[in-house]
C-alpha cells in the first residue's frame, strides 16, 4: 500500500507534542453487534502498539451482562502478557468488584466513568450522580494505594439526548468531585457529539477557574455532527495535550444510541502531522491496522484518511 503524508506547515498555536489516548480496543469495540474474538482484540492492541501508540485503553472489567463484547477482558490481557499491562494500558472499571478483577489481572492503570447528567448516570450506572461518586470513592482510594494511575471520564459534557444542553457549571461540579477523589487525569466526553468550538473553550476556561488545569485534562469527542476534529484542535490551542481517539473511528455508547463513532486516530494523526505536532505514531502502520480490523468487522472504516489512503479500507 502506497501512502502519502501531509505537507508540514507548523502551527505555532499548537503544542509541540500530543499524547494520543487510544480507545479503539475498548470504546471502539464495546458497541459492536457481534463479539470480536479475544485473540483478534489482542492482535489489534499489538498492532496499535507497533504503530507507535503509547497509551492504549485495552478493555473493561464490567459485568458481562452490561457489555458482553468485553466479557473476555482477562483472556485478552493474558494473551498480551506484559504488553497489555502497566501504567499506559488502562482498563475501565465501574466499581470495587471491577477493581478486584483488574487488580487480579495485574493491571497498572484504571479508568472510572461518571456522568455530568442524572439521566445518563442512571442509564449507564443505575445510580444518581451522587451515588456514582460515592461508589467511585473507594475504587480510586484502593487503586492509588495499589500504585495504579487513575483516569476519570465524565460523559455528556456538552449535550445529553434526554436532558438537552448541559450547563457548564454542572460539568465543572461533577469533574471537581471526581478529581477530588484522587484521579490523575480527567477526560471530557462529548458523548453524543454535539459540542462546538466555542463551547469547548468556555468549558475549559470554567474548569481552569475551578482548579482543573489543562495539564490534567484529556478530551474525548465523538463525530456525530462531524465536529470532533475541529473541537479537538480548539482544545489543543487552549493548551490540552491529551486526546482520546479510536483507530478507524470505531465506537459509540451502548447506553446512548445517538452516540456515533469516536474521532478517528488516523484523521487526528494526519492533521497533527500536517501541523508539525509530534505524536510518535506511524500513520502508514496505523492505516494498515485499520484496514486489517475493518476486514474482521466486515465493513469499511469510516475514517476519511483511511478511505483516502487505502482505497476505502
Amino acid at each position: 500500500m502506497s501512502i502519502g503524508l501531509p505537507q508540514r506547515e507548523p502551527d505555532p498555536e499548537l503544542p509541540d507534542r500530543v499524547t494520543i489516548y487510544e480507545v479503539g480496543p475498548r470504546d471502539g469495540l464495546q458497541n459492536e453487534k457481534s463479539v470480536v474474538p479475544a485473540a483478534v482484540k489482542a492482535e489489534f492492541i499489538r498492532r496499535l502498539a507497533a504503530a507507535g501508540l503509547e497509551t492504549i485503553e485495552t478493555t473493561s472489567f464490567v459485568p458481562p451482562t452490561w457489555v458482553p463484547q468485553l466479557a473476555d477482558a482477562r483472556a485478552v490481557l493474558d494473551d498480551l502478557g506484559e504488553l497489555g499491562r502497566g501504567p499506559q494500558r488502562p482498563v475501565l472499571v465501574p466499581n470495587e468488584r471491577g477493581l478486584d478483577d483488574a487488580l487480579a489481572a495485574g493491571v497498572g492503570a484504571i479508568a472510572i466513568f461518571g456522568s455530568a447528567t442524572e439521566t445518563f448516570a442512571r442509564k449507564n450506572l443505575n445510580r444518581t450522580v451522587d451515588e456514582s461518586v460515592q461508589m467511585f470513592a473507594p475504587v480510586v482510594a484502593r487503586a492509588k494505594e495499589a500504585g495504579l494511575w487513575v483516569r476519570a471520564y465524565v460523559s455528556m459534557c456538552f449535550g445529553d439526548p434526554w436532558e438537552g444542553p448541559v450547563p457548564v457549571d454542572q460539568v465543572v461540579s461533577v469533574s471537581q468531585r471526581l478529581m477530588d477523589l484522587g484521579a490523575d487525569q480527567l477526560s471530557l466526553g462529548d458523548t453524543i457529539g454535539t459540542g462546538t468550538t466555542g463551547h469547548v473553550r468556555r468549558l475549559l476556561d470554567a474548569l481552569d477557574a475551578g482548579g482543573i488545569g489543562v495539564d490534567r485534562i484529556g478530551v474525548h469527542f465523538h463525530d456525530t455532527y462531524g465536529q470532533a476534529l475541529a473541537n479537538t484542535m480548539t482544545a489543543l490551542r487552549h493548551g490540552v495535550t491529551v486526546v482520546d481517539a479510536s483507530t478507524g473511528g470505531l465506537g459509540g455508547c451502548p447506553y446512548a444510541k445517538s452516540a456515533t463513532g469516536n474521532l478517528a486516530t488516523e484523521d487526528l494523526v494526519w492533521a497533527l502531522d500536517g501541523a508539525g505536532v509530534e505524536t510518535g505514531v506511524d500513520l502508514a502502520q496505523l492505516v494498515q491496522t485499520s484496514v486489517w480490523m475493518a476486514g474482521h468487522l466486515g465493513r469499511p472504516s469510516p475514517s476519511g484518511v483511511v478511505r483516502a489512503l487505502a482505497g476505502g479500507g
